[in-house]
């Protein structure tokens, strides 16, 4: 491809216009087959969970576009192949994120869409009229005047609910909730398709308890990819993008293609089809970037977390092997469900196996897994985040570099007193403290790490790997041996073998601790020729 036409290639970086990335030439990864069948072969009241940033406005876009008749948006895509009537429908499309999180904004967005409608199709409107009223008359007004039933999308329709929730104003936001779409139900005569979507689901509302026929089809094997990106449509999309972001970072485009699904592959949304899906907003972002960053955090995917979830630092690991039943996971309201449905819901945790009737979760990837270390360590190392920020940076540095003397500096400032002071961690033995403090450090700073390899010779307590070498920790407290009893076991368990192959240099650590929890008292490398 020359670099004109890659030029030409435009990637949707926070586009979620259909007619605008159709218009003006921009990628579109083609569902419009899997939107036709939800449409025309699956049921008329839908609800689908996904997590933020993952292309479900984009979805509902697509499908204002399509009730819409507009056909000229769809050439060359699959749905011309099997749309022959291009009925043009009324419709209403609310995009809740726009809702607020105290009732006066949430009555003020509704009250101006609701607006907008009434003077579009001309329906009267008294004074007195509630929402409801209002809602109600308007799809009313549209049927009698078109003769065509309406439908309804609404975008992120809990965003309004998890803002508010905690704070004195969640009951008066759900009160209106209860209020305006108890209507849906009542109007389903006049109703071609309703679509909702959201990210965490609250079962005490009108959607659920009084609109009972809602289809929830956000475990159905038919729609597992209809948001996010499949690592084929990334091969059948994305390759002068992958093959670009390769030639600047020096990797083949496997190796790149490689980094890309460590990064953001790895979510799964059904155990019947178990098809591993890309993060869209991450995935587009890297190509245009051609770098691997931690986008779905930096866009504010993280904020929610504190509400939702106590103790996060310790629990961590917990989370990333847990299991749920799926009359939970897949119908329980996310304020009563446990932090593990609110986790799953929104995108920190996904399906990693299912076994009559028990889900198996854990984190899908590495930009997840360093968000949530880098939510948890001033927590866990009792300091303010901009206390930790430069010591972090600098280990970030050293470890690359090979600096092992500075980078100990910065690892010792860290860990200081930590098990000793965090009252929290005192369930834990010593050793096992030790080794989730390090390896938050290490993950928030991006660090790829694994705790208890095991070998045939032994269990090494801790990878650490940096794209140019890989460090293998052997941890020791004082009374157990120190540095001695840890250089003695890397040696006689062969513990840097398996990385030989490795084209990074290996190093391996003997560290030692306090074993009254008081940090890291000295550490040596380690040579396992001698």
């Amino acid at each position: 491809m020359t670099d004109t036409e890659m030029n030409d290639r435009r990637l949707p970086v926070g586009i979620q216009s259909f007619e605008v990335i159709r218009k003006d030439g921009y990628l579109y990864v083609d569902k419009t087959d899997i939107i036709w069948n939800l449409v025309n072969r699956g049921k008329k009241y839908n609800y689908l969970i996904r997590p933020r940033r993952f292309g479900k406005s984009i979805l509902v876009d697509t499908l204002r576009a399509y009730f819409e008749g507009k056909k000229e948006l769809f050439a060359g895509l699959k749905v011309m192949e099997l749309e022959k009537e291009w009925t043009c429908y009324p419709v209403i499309r609310l995009d809740m994120s726009c809702g607020g999180a105290t009732p006066e904004e949430l009555n003020s967005y509704l009250d101006d869409a609701f607006y907008k409608l009434e003077q579009k199709y001309e329906v009267a409107v008294r004074p007195e009229a509630s929402l409801a009223v209002r809602f109600q008359n308007i799809i009313e007004t549209m049927f009698q005047k078109t003769g065509k039933q309406a439908v309804i999308l609404i975008d992120e329709y809990d965003s309004p609910l998890q803002h508010s929730w905690k704070t004195p104003q969640h009951d008066a936001c759900t009160a209106i909730y209860k209020s305006v779409f108890a209507v849906l139900k009542k109007e389903d005569e006049h109703e071609r398709f309703v679509f909702i979507t959201g990210i965490t689901k609250f079962t005490q509302i009108s959607l659920f308890s009084v609109l009972n026929n809602l289809s929830n089809i956000s475990f159905d094997a038919p729609y597992a990819t209809i948001c996010g990106i499949s690592k084929q449509e990334v091969a059948d999309n994305f390759m002068p993008e992958i093959e670009a972001m390769g030639e600047e970072n020096g990797w083949t485009p496997e190796e790149t293609l490689k980094q890309l699904t460590a990064f953001y592959d790895g979510y799964h949304f059904c155990h019947e089809n178990m098809i591993d899906i890309f993060n869209p907003f991450s995935l587009i972002n890297a190509l245009e970037d051609r770098k691997l960053r931690n986008y779905w955090a930096s866009s504010g995917a993280t904020s929610l977390l504190p509400k939702f979830v106590d103790d996060m630092e310790i629990r961590l690991n917990d989370f990333d092997h847990c299991a749920l039943l799926s009359s939970i996971i897949e119908s329980s309201d996310v304020t009563g469900g446990g932090p593990e449905l609110f986790l799953y819901q929104s995108g920190y945790l996904t399906i990693k196996g299912y076994m009559n009737g028990t889900y198996l979760l854990g984190i899908p990837n590495f930009e997840v897994r360093q968000a949530l270390n880098e939510i948890v360590l001033p927590t866990l190392s009792m300091r303010k985040g901009n206390d930790i920020q430069s010591p972090q940076a600098f280990l970030n540095l050293y470890l690359n570099m090979g600096n092992l003397p500075e980078a100990m500096k910065c690892l010792k400032a860290l860990v200081a007193d930590v098990p000793y002071s965090n009252k929290k961690l005192a369930s834990m033995d010593m050793e096992e403290r030790y080794r989730l403090i390090l390896s938050t450090i290490f993950n928030a700073i991006g660090c790829r790490v694994e705790v208890e390899r095991m070998l045939a010779t032994g269990r090494i307590d801790m990878i650490v790997e940096v794209p140019t070498f890989i460090y293998v920790l052997e941890l020791k407290l004082s009374n157990n041996g120190g540095i001695s009893a840890a250089e003695s076991q890397i040696k006689e368990k062969s513990y840097t073998e398996p990385f030989k192959a490795d084209k990074r240099k290996v190093i391996a650590l003997a560290v030692e601790l306090d074993e009254t929890g008081k940090g890291l008292i000295d550490w040596k490398e380690v040579d396992e020729s001698l």
